[in-house]
């Protein structure tokens, strides 16, 4: 096939203009703008963008609306894929980026054939949870749409990573679950058609070999994880980025750019009390399951 160039970008964490919220650290408006201002220069022009997760930062549908109104203003020609992370919530997206109004429960499980790439989009957010879990049927979706396109290189998109270290417990919340991973792996395993998998959620740079497979981390739009800090503290600091990937016949090929930035300090929380906080969170939804 002839390469396919194609734009991933993460954590939009879109506000609501109307509404003041102090766990947004950034101007993510002005970040999507920036980033979209890039992207509309690039030539030749990016057959498609990925979405993958943390569209908004509360989930509610001003937010969505506001994001709505972003990507039409900016990629009026370029096709945009969404998929969702635990910041979004599906209702609110449903009804707004999609005018839908039944099934607003369901995954946002999504699949598209682009220029001859099949791009698969997995929902890894659960309801009250931070980290990643596939729900009942989702798997056997991604089976059935394995299946569908034979002949053709597939790219997957979600918003949790696999989980790499499967003996860190207190750390689960920053990837898809240990058991969903090892499901994933399993349906994976000895596949030759799989590009790489696109993620978000933990706000930073990371390419990993995944049992054969790329698996790619970008920063996102709304802050940066302070990685030399990553053992104590979670600091969060200016930064943005986008993903611009090419797809060949040879595999993937992926490049990061990064936006201007001071790299100034916007918050930070001893990584200890920040776990214990999410594994509460955690703790509340499975008892609520």
């Amino acid at each position: 096939m002839q390469p396919i160039n194609f734009v991933h970008i993460t954590d939009l964490h879109i506000g609501n203009p109307a509404v003041q919220d102090d766990h947004l650290y950034s101007d993510t408006t002005a970040n999507l703008r920036a980033i979209m201002a890039d992207i509309s220069a690039l030539d030749p022009r990016p057959s498609f963008i990925v979405a993958s997760g943390d569209l908004t930062n509360q989930g509610d549908e001003g937010s969505y609306r506001n994001l709505k109104a972003l990507m039409s203003e900016c990629a009026p020609d370029i096709p945009v894929l969404y998929t969702l992370g635990n910041h979004d919530k599906r209702e609110a997206y449903y009804r707004v980026m999609e005018n839908r109004s039944d099934g607003l429960h369901l995954p946002c499980d999504r699949a598209a054939v682009i220029d001859g790439v099949h791009v698969i989009l997995l929902d890894t957010s659960t309801p009250g949870r931070v980290g990643g879990h596939f729900e009942a049927g989702q798997l056997d979706w991604l089976k059935g749409e394995l299946a569908s396109q034979p002949d053709l290189p597939k790219l997957l998109v979600m918003h949790h990573a696999p989980a790499l270290d499967s003996d860190k417990p207190d750390m689960e919340w920053e990837s898809l679950s240990f058991a969903d991973t090892e499901a994933l792996r399993a349906l994976l395993d000895g596949r030759r058609d799989i590009l790489g998998i696109l993620c978000g959620h933990i706000h930073y740079d990371r390419v990993s070999h995944w049992y054969g497979i790329p698996v790619v981390v970008g920063i996102g739009q709304h802050a940066a994880t302070d990685v030399v800090a990553f053992s104590t503290h979670m600091r969060m600091l200016a930064g943005a980025s986008f993903v611009l990937g090419t797809a060949r016949d040879s595999g993937l090929t992926l490049s990061f750019v990064p936006q201007p930035s001071d790299r100034r300090e916007l918050v930070s929380h001893e990584l200890a009390e920040m776990t214990a906080f999410i594994r509460q969170i955690e703790a509340t939804a499975s008892a609520a399951e």
